[in-house]
Parts: structure tokens; sequence; C-alpha cells
């Protein structure tokens, strides 16, 4: 049998979606909107996956909770409940439960998963926009105990992101298991975040938009149906174990009054500054904590917490998600006072949660913020103009989606999930008036969403296009070059004279088996020869070190960053999926690619 031939049959029967029928059906995959049928399992067991995951997560988060509180949710309580378990200490034990909460989970994101602190958004973006998808399977594991710890122990953040991050590494560890190509990669991690958020929020059509709207910015036939059929999957999941029925309760409202619409409008405008407000207010607040924090990161949380404590003391409302205190906003059951207390100490807190490493999203906050925020509008609404008194739950409603849109500035996936949410039509309108006002006043006064911010602080711009086209429309394999390698058994002496043989201050290390297994830099054996008495017996797999590497399918506009990184290390190793070395990519092979030359 020729190479060809065996090309052909042999590994295509390796790949269990690309059966003869599979193929046979690609035409009713078109009109799908599919592309081929290839597209359909994947993006069934990602959904089904997905909201398996949401359900298991959102019990998990209760779970915590219960164990620090001996509450489903203690900011619905009243006062200051004592602990069941520590009943001597009364209230004051929110004090200290995000230091044990921290102690939990500090350790166990530092150790195996960094990625998986914050808010996890931002990291799925840099995923699909740089590294082709590509996000470890034991992040969705990491994620959702630590998000869990830190729900339950009190961090005022939502379970929107995490269950995002989850989904996403899912879709990304299935296709990658499958050897998809890089653009079926970047959809199947879509799908998982849209099956997260259809079924945490009980919401299939706000999920395939935040998907597509944030995460692939492309609202292709293909991808759009993929993410579709695994957003309805992950509401099937969630509605049969959850039940069918709306995610908050909240009452009816409608806009008697056309003249109403201006005061919408002026609620989009304060909306798009509370947005941004809360955008830098994020990010100062966790410069400020690395600023001060001089000791261990896995610890941080645990000395942070103290401080986060300390507000949950004084304003209880604060613990946790706090859905309830939503909810109690927008039934009108708070003054106006209460209300204005309630947003900055949520942005504070927040703020301060992801500042100390903790781990938690920024939708459910900005969702709370905007209900705040309309509900005390509203409240000075009825005190200027008496006829409109009593309609601040409406107000309420709109701020949440035009906070949300000035944040994000995800005007559909704002508008679509305020009405999937409520299932009330009549608030469409002074809603999406709100939402594009609050998103234009975002635009106009900042370039950066609080998900790309988090991307740009670390020198990643995806909101632009490419400098050059070159690098968009060319792959890693194109230009790769192959460097000399050292065996991972080789003495350290002699990785020192290859080192020097090759005029390199990095070269690549493989295992028997040609699997990656690290780089020899000349630092490295410069130190052990130079302080270790038994460097004799040194050999380059123990002196090696571990650094970021390329898939050989990548775009090298998704390389660059990469590259640029680890520029002392004479650029960085091509790994395929498998784990063996295929290639070395350099800053002198992107110039040349950026110059014409190959």
């Amino acid at each position: 049998m020729s190479a060809s031939v065996r090309e052909h049959w042999v590994k295509p029967s390796r790949r269990w979606w690309t059966f003869r029928w599979l193929w046979g059906a690609k035409p009713f995959g078109d009109r799908l909107g599919l592309a081929s049928l290839q597209l359909v399992v994947p993006a069934v067991i990602v959904g089904a996956g997905a909201g398996l995951a949401a359900v298991a997560f959102r019990w998990l988060v209760t779970a915590a909770t219960f164990i620090f509180t001996g509450t489903q949710d203690y900011s619905s309580s009243v006062g200051h409940p004592a602990n069941p378990w520590l009943p001597w200490l009364g209230g004051a034990f929110v004090i200290i439960a995000p230091s044990v909460g921290g102690l939990l989970y500090g350790p166990l994101v530092d150790r195996f998963a960094r990625e998986a602190r914050g808010h996890g958004v931002p990291e799925v973006m840099y995923a699909v926009s740089k590294r082709g998808g590509r996000i470890p399977g034991k992040v969705a594991v990491v994620k959702a105990l630590a998000s869990a710890i830190t729900i339950g122990s009190g961090g005022s953040v939502g379970r929107e992101g995490p269950i995002v991050q989850i989904g996403s590494a899912m879709g990304s560890t299935l296709a990658r298991v499958m050897r998809m190509p890089e653009s079926r990669v970047r959809t199947l991690v879509a799908c998982g975040a849209a099956g997260g958020i259809a079924a945490t929020f009980n919401a299939p059509i706000a999920g395939v938009f935040f998907a597509l709207e944030l995460l692939l910015r492309d609202f292709a036939a293909a991808s759009f149906g993929a993410v579709m059929l695994a957003s309805i999957t992950a509401s099937v999941v969630g509605r049969s174990m959850l039940g069918d029925h709306p995610f908050l309760t909240l009452p009816t409202f409608t806009v008697a009054n056309p003249s109403q619409f201006a005061l919408f409008a002026v609620l989009g405008l304060f909306a798009g500054l509370v947005g941004v407000g809360f955008t830098r207010v994020l990010y100062a607040i966790e410069d400020f904590c690395d600023w001060a924090w001089r000791g261990p990161e896995w610890l941080r949380p645990v000395a942070g917490g103290l401080l986060l404590g300390l507000l949950l003391f004084a304003i209880p409302q604060m613990y946790g998600v706090g859905y309830p205190v939503l909810e109690k906003s927008v039934m009108g059951g708070y003054a106006l006072g209460m209300l204005i207390l309630l947003l900055v100490a949520k942005i504070i807190a927040t703020s301060l949660t992801i500042g100390i490493g903790g781990s938690g999203g920024v939708f459910a906050p900005s969702l709370f913020i905007g209900a705040m925020l309309g509900a005390a509008f509203g409240d000075v609404v009825g005190l200027v103009i008496p006829s409109l008194a009593g309609q601040a739950g409406a107000f309420a409603l709109v701020g949440m989606g035009a906070v949300f849109a000035g944040a994000t500035r995800a005007p559909i996936t704002a508008g679509i999930i305020l009405f999937e949410l409520t299932g009330e039509y009549s608030i469409i309108l002074p809603l999406l008036l709100a939402i594009i006002v609050a998103t234009g006043t975002s635009r106009l006064l900042t370039q950066d969403t609080i998900y790309t911010l988090k991307l740009r602080r670390r020198g990643v711009n995806i909101g632009t296009a490419p400098a050059n086209t070159a690098l968009h429309a060319l792959h890693v394999r194109d230009v790769m070059g192959t460097p000399p390698t050292i065996a991972e058994g080789a003495l350290a002496s002699d990785g020192a004279s290859l080192l020097i043989a090759s005029g390199r201050s990095s070269l690549p290390v493989i295992s028997i088996g040609g699997d990656f297994a690290g780089v020899l830099t000349v630092r490295a054996v410069t130190d052990a020869l130079a302080n270790d008495d038994d460097a004799s017996t040194l050999t380059a797999g123990q002196l090696s070190e571990l650094i970021d590497s390329v898939l050989p399918g990548s775009t090298l506009d998704g390389a660059l960053d990469t590259v640029l990184a680890t520029a002392g290390n004479d650029g960085v190793p091509v790994v395929d999926d498998s784990g063996m070395l295929r290639g070395w990519l350099d800053q002198n092979a992107v110039l040349r690619a950026l110059a014409g030359e190959r």
C-alpha cells in the first residue's frame, strides 16, 4: 500500500468522527450551517458536558457556601447570623471565612493552574485569539474547585465567568483529543462557553451570542450552527436537572409613557460611566494588591481575605454572588441610600476578591451593580416626577443590561440576556436604548473593556487586526527551522559543548521517544558547572526548563506573542499535540515572513 493510500485510509480510521456515513452526510450538514456534520456530534457532546458541568458547579457552590456558613446563600440572611459550626464566634465568623477559603484555593491554583485565577473570560479570549483555542483540560477542574471555594467562603464574584472557562476547557480538550484543525478547536471552545452560559442562566440564545460576540467575534454560519446546537443541548440538560423556570424571579414591568424613553437614555449614560468606573476600580485595586503583597502567591488570598472579611462583616449583603440582594432591589426592597451603598460596596468587594487572587467572574457583579444603579435612579426619578413613583424595578432591569454593556461592550448579549431573564417584551425598547447609550459612552471613554484591559496590560491586543497580512496567512510549519537537539540523558558537559558549537543560548532537550522535554540554556549549564560539585553527573534533562511552545498549525500572528515573550531562549519550540518536537520558531523567521522571504 502506497504512502498516499495509507494516509488516506489509515489516519481517518483513528478518528471516529470521520466514519464514511458522516462524510456522506456532508451536504445535509451544510444545510444546517455546520459546514459538515463533523461538528454535530462534538458540539452535542460539549454542550451536554457544559450543561452537566454548570449543574455540578452550581451544586458545588451551594455545598461550599453551606459548609462555610450553614446556609444556602448567606447574602439573603437577616442581620449577622452565626455559623452553626462555630456559634461562639457569632456573625464575626465572616471575617475569617475568606482567609480560610484562601488557604484552600490559593495553593491549588498556584500549584496546578495559575490561569484559573481571576475572572476567567480574558484567558478564554486569549486562548481563542492567540493560542488556537488551546486550554489545558486541568483548568476545568481547578477553576471549578477554586471558584466554588472562593464564592462559598464569601468572595463577592459571579459563577458565570468560571463556568465559561470550565466549558471552554472541555471544548478545547475534546477538540485536541480528536485532533481537529485549529479553526474547529476555536469553535468547540465557543460551544463550551455558550453551553455554560445557557445552562447557568437558562438562556440558550444569550449563550450563543455571548460566545460569538465576545469570544469568536464572528457570526459565520458554520460557527453559529455548532454553537447554537451546543447551547440548546446544554439548556436541555440544565432544565432537566434544575427545572424550567427563570433564573431570576422578577415582576412584570411596562413602560406606560413614551416620555420615559428620555429617562432611560439618561440611565444609559450613567450606566456607561459606572461600567467604565467598575473596570478602572477593579484593575486599580488589583494593581494595589500586586504592589502591597511581597509574600508567596499561594498565601496572598489568606492575607487579603482578612480585608475582605472585614468588608463582609460591615455589609453582609456582599457575601458571595448576591442574587437574593439583586432580586430584592428590583422588587423595591431597599431605600435610596442603601442602594448607593450596595453599589459602591459591590464594586469594592468584587475588585478586592479578584485582587487578592480569588477565582470568580465579573458578569454577575456587573448585573448586580446595574440593578442597584437602576433602582436608585428610579427612586430619584420618583422623587422628582411623582407620577413615575414606583417604577424603580423597571429602571433596575434596564440598569442591569446597561451596566453590563458599558463594562463589556457586548450590546447584543446584554439585550438578549435581560430579555431571556425577564421574558418581558414590553421592556425591550427602553432596554436597547439604554444599552446603546451605555456602549457608546464606554467607547468614548476607553478603548478597552473589562475583559480586554486585562490582556492589554500583559501586552496583548486582541482588538486589532494583524500588523501584516503575512503573519495571519502563514502558519508556523511554513517558517519554522530545525535546531540541533540534546538527548535528555546527555551529560551537562556534553550539553555545554553542543551549545558552544551551535552558537545559541538555548537548545531543545528531547526524550528517547522524541518528546519535547524542555530547553537547556547557557545560564543553567553555567550555573551548574560553576556552583555544583556533582555537575559532572548532571544530565541535560535535569537542567532543562519548560517554556511555552507553539503548534505547527498555529498562525504566525497567534504565535508572535509567545515568541516575543521568550526571546531570551532564541525563540520557542514547535510541539505537536502528542508532545513531539517538530521544529523551532525564532524572531528571525518571523522577520523573514514579514519581509516576504521564506
